[in-house]
């Protein structure tokens, strides 16, 4: 086991139960197939059930002995770590928008859509901490703004955590199901506040851009752009009706690698560098005339490259520093990560500013319909004393049950969540205006012109 390279995979695995096509052959197929790999850290998304958990967990813990299964939301997170290395800390922060609740075929404010990571401690680079996330999945990268308001809210909470662990001196290697697509305002904001690299990008430059006249072929879309959703060749989405940008790759590029170094490592540091990524998983389950999920999977290896004169005999090479967050501040703008460009902020505010006037309406609409439902109920128990007939009374109480039912529904879904969407907008479009203004005023203090 090199020291020197880290083997990672990250697999959305499709595990929703009772839903989910052949869900226990897949992931007993799935458990086989790692424990026979040679990784260092996978993180895995829609793992829900916890006994599939510890099917894999069993499967392989001879090569990854810790573990992690997160709980976020009523139904928990679905995202699991696995690690070579002994787990010194774990997080969880659940996303403040996922969605809402009347959206049940969704789910995702069921399950709580989150941020997951852990910390190890690797013998060469020091502390090294793991992201393992999964975006809100509706709203897609074409259609109104206010559906992308809630993808954008979860890139932005995201882009601050992993920015936060690299000023705290670790190394940051974040991957997951981002439901994004790379030239998306979500990916952007990910990339550019946090600082991090796309290891794809960096292990495949050049790779031409298609025309829609000419799209790749499925297995040049796998091979060459790294789709990894509605591909052709996988079974769960053959023969789907595709988005135009879908059409366009011969699928999408959804699951990523991400990673960077830590803000303040000295020259002394070693230094984390992707060496490979490729698409995984993409053939049938063994035997079965089904894929592994309707995702492919995405490993990268990463070189640690020690710094000169730390060879073979040299001495040890020094860690990045741990830093205490009680004695570094942390601003808004500071080198610890980059900055999101003026079009970008702009853009964004806009789709939350639409969200928040659409929310508005929404709850406005709930509770008039509560309101509606009220005097419905007023009338239908005034109206049962003119009925005596006995036969009529069963159907004035399924009457009176439906609009109970409606009425509170209403009441919380515009009263509780829609406040609880109002607010949880208020604090992004604030923080966004901040920083934005933060932004011009450090370019004017350092007589750079704003875009």
């Amino acid at each position: 086991m090199s020291e020197t390279r880290l083997r990672l995979l990250t697999l959305n695995c499709w595990g929703l139960k009772y839903v989910s096509k052949f869900r226990t052959e897949r992931v007993v197929a799935l458990a086989n197939a790692l424990a026979a790999s040679d990784y260092d850290v996978i993180t895995l998304q829609e793992l829900w059930v916890f006994a599939d958990f510890e099917y894999v967990r069993a499967a392989v813990a001879r090569r990854l002995p810790y573990a992690k299964f997160f709980y976020s939301g009523a139904l928990g997170a679905g995202l699991v770590i696995f690690s070579r290395f002994p787990i010194i800390a774990a997080t969880i922060h659940p996303y403040s928008l996922n969605g809402s609740p009347l959206d049940v075929l969704a789910g995702d404010w069921f399950v709580g859509k989150a941020a997951a990571s852990i910390v190890f401690a690797h013998p060469v680079l020091g502390q090294v901490q793991i992201y393992n996330t999964h975006l809100f999945a509706k709203g897609g990268d074409e259609g109104p703004e206010y559906q992308k308001a809630h993808r954008l809210v979860n890139a932005w909470e995201f882009a601050k955590l992993a920015r936060q662990s690299a000023e705290l001196g670790r190394y940051v290697i974040a991957a997951g199901d981002f439901n994004s697509v790379p030239t998306s305002l979500p990916m952007s904001i990910i990339r550019d506040h946090a600082a991090l690299s796309d290891a794809w990008v960096d292990t495949h430059p050049n790779t031409p851009d298609p025309s829609p006249a000419n799209p790749p072929s499925p297995q040049d879309a796998v091979r060459v752009h790294g789709v990894t959703a509605d591909s052709p060749l996988n079974s769960y989405s053959a023969g789907k009706p595709l988005e135009p940008l879908a059409r366009k790759f011969q699928g999408k590029r959804l699951d990523y690698f991400f990673y960077r170094q830590p803000a303040r490592a000295d020259a002394r540091a070693p230094r984390l560098r992707p060496l490979d990524t490729r698409v995984v998983f993409t053939e049938r389950v063994p035997g079965r005339d089904y894929s592994f999920s309707d995702h492919f999977g995405l490993e990268a290896t990463f070189a640690v490259d020690l710094p000169p004169g730390t060879g073979a005999g040299a001495g040890q090479p020094q860690p990045a520093p741990v830093l205490s967050s009680a004695g570094s501040p942390n601003p808004q703008v500071a080198t610890g990560g980059g900055d999101v460009s003026a079009e970008a902020l702009t853009r964004a505010l806009l789709s939350l500013t639409a969200r928040y006037r659409y929310a508005q309406a929404q709850g406005r609409n709930q509770l008039t319909l509560f309101a509606v439902c009220i005097a419905l109920l007023l009338g239908v128990i005034v109206g049962s004393a003119w009925f005596p007939r006995s036969w009529i009374n069963p159907i004035f109480m399924v009457v009176t049950i439906a609009l109970a039912w409606l009425a509170t529904t209403m009441l919380y879904i515009g009263f509780v969540y829609g406040n609880w969407e109002v607010n949880a907008l208020t604090n992004i479009i604030e923080e966004l205006e901040l920083y934005r203004g933060a932004l011009e005023d450090q370019r004017r203090a350092q007589g750079t012109p704003s875009p």
